[in-house]
């Protein structure tokens, strides 16, 4: 009985939290701004590139300069096999920029919990850090998935105003690796969430180090991600980032509800 009285009281806190961080979180412009950027993000690079690329010749040395561009729109996706050595610019100004900007939006988000005061407060009147860092990591998620949804529409859109091909074969991809390849890319984006919350409890008010501290890790699990998302993803690559991505977020989660208990929350 007092095992299912527990339950019923941690399902409610964490269902009356939910609502609480999800009405936060979309009533504040930064979510709409990183949305937003994220949808014009690839349009901007997919046309740009494809207007300035191509070889010029100066007429006064007769020097060729060759402008590297994307020739396949799935470029802005990623890129097949799982090539993590290449630093060309479609390896580089992909799809795969987007767990910086989610890394960034989790730093602010949770950041401003602890300039408002709102945290100190939340913990004194009823909530637990548990359900805050559960919460945090749930409506985070589905934030970054929007994101991510919202590139692949604008990398759609940007290919067909610059022309680019959509032939799949070309890149070495099918239907079904794209599939799984997106939603591989949307589970490793916990990682960056769970990476980026965990350093949000550590620099609470100081905005700049829990950053500086997300692009440090980013930049060192950034080569990992085109092996363990490509565009020719399988069943491999699934089951690593769908089970991987939670089972990394309950670890970090953990570590972050031992940060929010043993340190101030100011």
């Amino acid at each position: 009985m007092n095992a299912n009285i527990k339950n019923s009281d941690f399902g409610k806190r964490l269902k009356t939290m939910l609502k609480v961080d999800a009405r936060r979180m979309f009533t504040m412009p930064t979510v709409w701004i990183m949305l937003g950027v994220s949808l014009a993000l690839p349009i901007l690079i997919l046309v740009m590139t494809s207007f300035m690329g191509g070889t010029t010749i100066d007429p006064q040395t007769g020097v060729e300069t060759t402008v590297e561009t994307f020739t396949n729109v799935w470029q802005a996706i990623g890129s097949a096999g799982g090539n993590a050595m290449s630093m060309d610019l479609t390896s580089m100004c992909n799809i795969n920029l987007l767990y910086f900007l989610v890394a960034i939006f989790v730093c602010l988000f949770v950041g401003e919990d602890f300039r408002s005061g709102y945290v100190k407060n939340l913990f004194t009147v009823r909530s637990k850090k548990l359900d805050y860092v559960l919460s945090k990591t749930i409506v985070l998620f589905v934030a970054a998935t929007g994101m991510f949804v919202l590139y692949f529409i604008g990398a759609m859109i940007g290919g067909g105003i610059a022309g680019l091909s959509f032939d799949l074969a070309a890149v070495g991809a099918s239907v079904g690796g794209i599939v799984a390849c997106m939603i591989s890319k949307v589970f490793f984006a916990l990682v960056f969430v769970s990476i980026a919350l965990t350093l949000a409890t550590v620099g609470k008010q100081k905005l700049w180090l829990s950053i500086l501290g997300s692009f440090a890790a980013g930049m060192l699990l950034f080569t990992m991600i085109p092996m363990m998302t490509p565009l020719d993803a399988g069943a491999f690559h699934l089951v690593l980032c769908v089970f991987g991505g939670p089972l990394f977020a309950v670890g970090l989660g953990a570590a972050s509800c031992l940060i929010l208990n043993k340190t101030s929350l100011v």
